[in-house]
């Protein structure tokens, strides 16, 4: 880690968006764990790639807040520090209203997303691919999500973070070729 990226995670304070996204640990994922599991590895992502922007990384801890909790307190969020406001805006660039088809919403931010909305979520779909296993969920679903990757998350990652995207790709490739053979540890 570069000293400027130290530096800058040393000084990021999060403990009160944490506090906020505790409230996803009652929501399960199919996979096992919770939605807070899957918020601190969509962070963890983010830092293993060098991103230091305060508000990304807030912004990352609390992503499926507004979409998994219902009713939310986003004034509350946005009064947390000075970055609560941009931290807001960014988790609902991200966030899919539950009447918006989910290739509609992907188009959207493939194609007019921020660049940080475009990154979280590249991260958010790196963590859900590394925890997508045929075990769990059926082949049609799984099709499903590698050919949404394909089409509107991969092009984000080509466009926002050249390594993110060689990750995207990899992923892809191991999850397809594990629906070929069949076989979880293809």
């Amino acid at each position: 880690m570069k000293d400027q990226e130290r530096a800058s995670l040393e000084s990021l304070v999060l403990a009160a968006y944490i506090q906020k996204a505790t409230a996803l640990i009652g929501r399960s994922r199919r996979v096992g764990g919770n939605q807070f599991r899957h918020a601190m590895a969509t962070f963890a992502i983010l830092v293993d790639y060098h991103y230091t922007d305060a508000v990304l990384l807030k912004a990352s801890v609390i992503h499926d807040l507004f979409e998994d909790i219902p009713g939310t307190n986003q004034d509350s969020i946005r009064k947390i520090d000075a970055d609560g406001s941009a931290v807001v805006d960014l988790v609902l660039e991200v966030t899919r209203h539950h009447d918006t088809p989910k290739p509609e919403y992907l188009a959207r931010l493939r194609d007019h997303g921020s660049e940080a909305a475009r990154t979280l979520k590249v991260a958010d779909r790196i963590s859900n691919l590394t925890d997508l296993h045929q075990t769990v969920f059926t082949r049609a679903f799984v099709d499903r999500y590698l050919e949404e990757t394909q089409t509107y998350v991969f092009p984000m990652a080509n466009a926002v973070n050249s390594h993110m995207a060689s990750e995207i790709a990899y992923l892809l490739q191991r999850r397809s070729d594990e629906l070929l053979s069949g076989n979880e540890e293809a």
